[in-house]
């Protein structure tokens, strides 16, 4: 592991100084564009630059006898310390060393344990789960649909209620949205990622004069009627001689992916903050004339660099204060991988040109994380961060303190992960499912379940209440007493923590006795 600054800078955290070797700007390695292929392809965490899972078709996957659901990717908590945020985990896993296995939005809580996934068709994967408002009610949003093999995505952002319920879809305008934003405003409009081909002359980095190359485009919908109001191309104001990724990096016969869009934020007075992670750079766009008022990185930053600044490949830059940007520096990429990512809070001073390093959060065991990444700030000032391929979440306090961490299966990833409270109830009545001598209580995304009441009896309507047993997973397992082994059926009641009941299953048949 290389830990890193750019700058050779001097980097505190937790008390600890580490003086980091200087990372130079890089050119176009001495190898051919196939040997850079083999090595993309390669990576565990997918092809090309951006994220998992290139797309085929692949089966469903084998449902659980139980619940009825595929097998819910597991989260595997290695660390829970007090202090941390209330609320569960928003993730969207996905492993492209399995396609066979399903991949869906998913949401467990604290320790782990699944509280809701939603499997979706072969092929496809989901990103960007959270929770957002929109007119005026919590829902929970997350694009899904087919990546391609550049690290961009085709597909549809998604908007559900709290009985999980979809209740609307954004698209492009011009094209199936792109996986790496969707950010809805108080508007009742979303901020997308477009990644549309144009044509362009790309003698300027090695290319052809008649190459094809991918725009970064960030488009404003309206969610109730589709209509396109707001619409910026990274073509029309970043030329493509700008670029840090060497033409020979991309795949053969894939476009250029010369700015890769990969987050928009909006400040108060509704101008843009948008991350181009092929130029290093964050720019600050006016919404009224789209014209980018300053870049912060790049080879063309509008301001000095203070100590510490310098970031490279990054993910996720977001404001979080008056002229304090927080973004998730990668400081690596898949050619070069090895180098030490951060969360790094930078705060820009347009009107003096300085910029400063307010502080940063590496994780202990100096984690690199080549692509994907995200950092959410939380209520309580603590941090929520996914360190993308290396399939670890985590949460920092506020003064850098690792209070919470956890690690997805071997070869599984979330790109981003946000931590939120959430209330919800399902449509659909709670399962029970008698196998044997276990009852499996099944209820997928009903939140508030502390405990299970299991019922039993000879007759349908003859049963009365024998065990209970507190929530574990939306597949919770529940011991059949030995006095009810001659019942031949059984319900479950979902229990709040004051007993109060949510929800009650219909009777089921035992079955393998």
């Amino acid at each position: 592991m290389t830990r890193r600054d750019p700058d050779a800078s001097v980097r505190p955290f937790q008390g600890v100084i580490r003086v980091i070797h200087t990372k130079p700007r890089w050119s176009v390695p001495a190898i051919g564009a196939a040997a850079i292929l083999t090595v993309v392809l390669a990576t565990p965490s997918g092809a090309g630059s951006g994220h998992a899972l290139p797309v085929r078709a692949v089966p469903a996957g084998a449902a659980s006898p139980t619940s009825g659901l595929p097998p819910v990717p597991k989260v595997n908590v290695l660390r829970n310390r007090p202090g941390t945020a209330p609320g569960m985990f928003f993730t969207t896993p996905q492993n492209p060393n399995d396609l066979a296995v399903p991949h869906g939005p998913t949401i467990v809580d604290g320790k782990g344990r699944p509280v809701w996934f939603r499997p979706i068709p072969a092929g496809e994967i989901a990103t960007d789960l959270r929770v957002q408002t929109y007119q005026g009610r919590k829902v929970i949003t997350w694009w899904q649909g087919e990546h391609v093999n550049v690290g961009a995505g085709r597909g549809v952002g998604y908007i559900a209620d709290e009985n999980y319920r979809v209740i609307a879809t954004v698209k492009g305008s011009s094209g199936p949205a792109d996986l790496h934003e969707f950010r809805l405003t108080s508007r009742g409009t979303a901020l997308l990622t477009l990644y549309p081909q144009v044509q362009r002359d790309l003698t300027a980095v090695g290319g052809p004069k008649d190459g094809t190359v991918f725009d970064g485009v960030v488009e404003e919908i309206d969610i109730a009627t589709g209509r396109l109001l707001w619409r910026w191309s990274s073509l029309d104001h970043v030329p493509i001689s700008e670029t840090d990724l060497p033409y020979a990096a991309r795949p053969d016969g894939a476009p250029y992916d010369y700015f890769h869009i990969n987050s928009i934020d909006e400040d108060a007075e509704g101008d843009l903050l948008v991350s181009g992670r092929f130029v290093s750079t964050v720019f600050k766009i006016d919404r009224q004339t789209g014209k980018i008022e300053w870049r912060l990185g790049g080879r063309r930053s509008s301001f000095p660099l203070g100590i510490g600044v310098r970031f490279s490949w990054q993910h996720d830059a977001v404001w979080a204060g008056k002229d304090t940007i927080k973004l998730f520096d990668n400081g690596t990429l898949f050619l070069w991988d090895g180098y030490e990512s951060r969360v790094a809070w930078i705060k820009v001073n347009p009107g003096r040109k300085t910029t400063r390093l307010v502080k940063q959060v590496t994780h202990p065991e100096h984690l690199s994380t080549i692509q994907e990444g995200n950092a959410q700030g939380l209520p309580n000032g603590n941090t929520a961060v996914s360190w993308g391929p290396t399939g670890r979440i985590s949460e920092f306090s506020k003064g850098g303190k690792l209070l919470f961490d956890a690690a997805l299966d071997k070869n599984w990833s979330t790109y981003r992960i946000f931590r939120s409270p959430w209330r919800a109830k399902p449509e659909s009545a709670p399962i029970a499912v008698a196998q044997g001598g276990t009852v499996h209580a099944v209820w997928n995304g009903a939140t508030g379940v502390a405990r299970w009441r299991l019922y039993a009896g000879t007759a349908q309507n003859a049963m009365e209440p024998i065990a209970e047993t507190a929530w574990n997973g939306l597949d919770t397992a529940i011991a059949l007493p030995a006095a009810a082994t001659s019942a031949t059926y059984v319900k479950v009641e979902a229990l709040d923590a004051q007993g109060k009941p949510l929800g009650s299953s219909n009777a089921a048949p035992r079955t393998g006795r």
